[in-house]
């Protein structure tokens, strides 16, 4: 049965402790300046104008995967990529984004959502650079809610557990973009070497 109203919800799943329901904030704190230094990776959540869902991993060293502006605002940069530039499209359209930072190892998460723009050049793109490479655009976010995302999701999928971990049972992505893809003649080669072609255009 669908669910169409809130009441049924929350018959369902309850009511949010106070500590839970009071925890979002404007602005940065110190430890979340420290958190999003810390990161190395970020998603981010994007809507175009009908409200269809675009979500991107961004990554970068760990102190240049985002840059704090201020504590209202940040920068995530942009990397040469495929060139889709889905969420950028959807940020012309509808400047509302979402964001979760991630720390390798750590099960909760940082959150922060906000109002988002696209910059081709700021003063911050020198900090930015990796391998003498800055980024060719990025997004700036001023901060409407910042909150840390609980462990359970993380701890339920054991996923900083290595023997958990199963990537060989599916096939390489040149093999996957032959099922899905029948009509291109990709040659089949393993992942390892995919990623190392990869490397090379990375920055």
């Amino acid at each position: 049965m669908h669910i169409t109203d809130e009441a049924r919800l929350r018959e369902i799943v309850g009511e949010p402790a106070a500590v839970v329901r009071d925890k979002v904030r404007p602005t940065l704190s110190d430890i979340d300046r420290a958190w999003l230094a810390a990161s190395p990776v970020v998603f981010l959540a994007t809507s175009d104008a009908v409200g269809r869902v675009d979500v991107s991993p961004k990554g970068d060293p760990a102190g240049k995967v985002v840059h704090i502006v201020d504590d209202t605002r940040i920068a995530i940069p942009e990397r040469p990529g495929n060139r889709r530039v889905d969420g950028y499209l959807n940020i012309l359209r509808n400047p509302h984004a979402g964001t979760i930072f991630v720390v390798p190892g750590r099960n909760d998460t940082l959150r922060v959502n906000g109002t988002a723009r696209i910059v081709d050049d700021a003063d911050y793109f020198d900090a930015l650079a990796v391998k003498g490479k800055r980024p060719i655009l990025a997004v700036e976010i001023d901060v409407d809610e910042v909150f840390y995302h609980c462990s359970k999701a993380f701890l339920r999928a054991d996923l900083w557990k290595p023997e958990s971990w199963t990537p060989r049972t599916l096939p390489s992505v040149a093999a996957i973009t032959r099922m899905v893809m029948p009509e291109l003649d990709v040659p089949l080669v393993d992942d390892r070497e995919t990623d190392e072609q990869y490397r090379k255009y990375l920055y």
